[in-house]
């Protein structure tokens, strides 16, 4: 190779070298919220030749380590370590950004430049699993989790794989299956394993609760309606019993003599108006009729006599305790005052 070759050679790697310096490289990083990270300078090692480290997250210096100097750091949430790492505390979602460090010799020449793309994340929860025996499905979801990724494994295999947060699967009736079911993303990664087995006789459990639960209603609505009607029947039954009661006690106060809507007392209101005993060979008069009284107020009827007793016989009123007597005498009826007379 001439010299003159070798001159050009020489020159299209500085340019190439220097095209490298032009446009850094840019590391994506991923970190987990209120979690720490540190963004490591990958190929570089601190040396004596090293005289700054500094680090800036978009525009803005948040952090240098400077030979012989003290270091700086714009906040607690930024630390630089001995080695040239920037440590980013209880990450935050708006932490997400651009960070880039330049690292300068003792000379003042720029020895490297790295840029870091930081992406903020939630972690996964743990992955639920859930079953139906009858139409034979599996179900696997993810309640929490940025960017989460779903995969399903059936006896070790993957049978579905997707970036949503829930997965369903339909698996033949007659296998006893062992599923595995994983949630992941950039930060974190959770499984949840299970083994299912169901037999012809398991996909009827369904049924026979339902079953169960059905007869028990029925048969609860069965003994509330007999219930029910035994103690309308009772009820029934005790108002016709008083029914009977009434009409017996009103047909014994016809009977008796009584009105059936007066009740009997034992003395009377106004012995003044009292009935005064009739008097000797005085025909009593019929029930049905009884000739008015002036003045004078019947309280109650009188029961039915005895035919009267021969004439000359003295008449026996009906047992009982005896009337009161009137404070003043009545006179005795017309027709009453006329059978004396007649007789004699």
């Amino acid at each position: 190779m001439s010299l003159t070759s070798k001159i050009v050679a020489h020159f299209l790697v500085i340019a190439i070298l220097s095209l490298k310096g032009a446009v850094p490289e840019e590391i994506s990083v991923w970190g987990a919220v209120d979690q720490d990270i540190n963004l490591n300078i990958p190929g570089f090692q601190m040396s004596g030749s090293i005289d700054d480290v500094l680090w800036k997250k978009d525009k803005t210096k948040i952090a240098q380590f400077k030979k012989d100097r003290t270091p700086y750091e714009l906040k607690e949430t930024y630390q630089i370590l001995a080695n040239g790492t920037l440590k980013i505390k209880q990450l935050k979602r708006n932490d997400s950004d651009t960070y880039k460090v330049t690292i300068y010799n003792t000379q003042g020449k720029n020895w490297m430049e790295k840029t870091f793309v930081l992406k903020i994340l939630e972690m996964v929860s743990q992955p639920e699993i859930s079953w139906n025996c009858t139409n034979t499905t599996l179900t696997c979801k993810v309640t929490n989790g940025t960017d989460s990724q779903l995969q399903l494994y059936l006896n070790g295999s993957n049978v579905t794989k997707n970036n949503q947060t829930i997965i369903t699967y339909k698996w033949p009736t007659k296998w006893k299956a062992l599923f595995k079911c994983t949630a992941s993303n950039k930060i974190s990664e959770k499984t949840s394993t299970v083994t299912i087995s169901c037999t012809e006789k398991g996909l009827d459990v369904y049924l026979i609760i339902g079953i169960c639960i059905g007869g028990t209603i029925l048969i609860l609505f069965v003994s509330l309606l007999i219930f029910y009607n035994s103690k309308r029947k009772r009820q029934s039954s005790r108002r016709n019993d008083e029914e009977l009661e009434i009409r017996d006690h009103i047909e014994a106060t016809k009977k008796g003599g009584r009105k059936p809507h007066q009740i009997p007392d034992s003395t009377p209101q106004n012995p003044a108006v009292s009935q005064p005993p009739p008097p000797p060979g005085h025909r009593p008069q019929a029930p049905g009729y009884r000739p008015g009284i002036p003045g004078h107020r019947v309280l109650h009827q009188q029961q039915k006599r005895p035919p009267p007793p021969p004439h000359g016989t003295q008449v026996h009123q009906q047992k009982g305790p005896p009337l009161p007597r009137p404070r003043v005498q009545q006179k005795p009826p017309r027709a009453a005052a006329a059978a004396p007379s007649s007789v004699s």
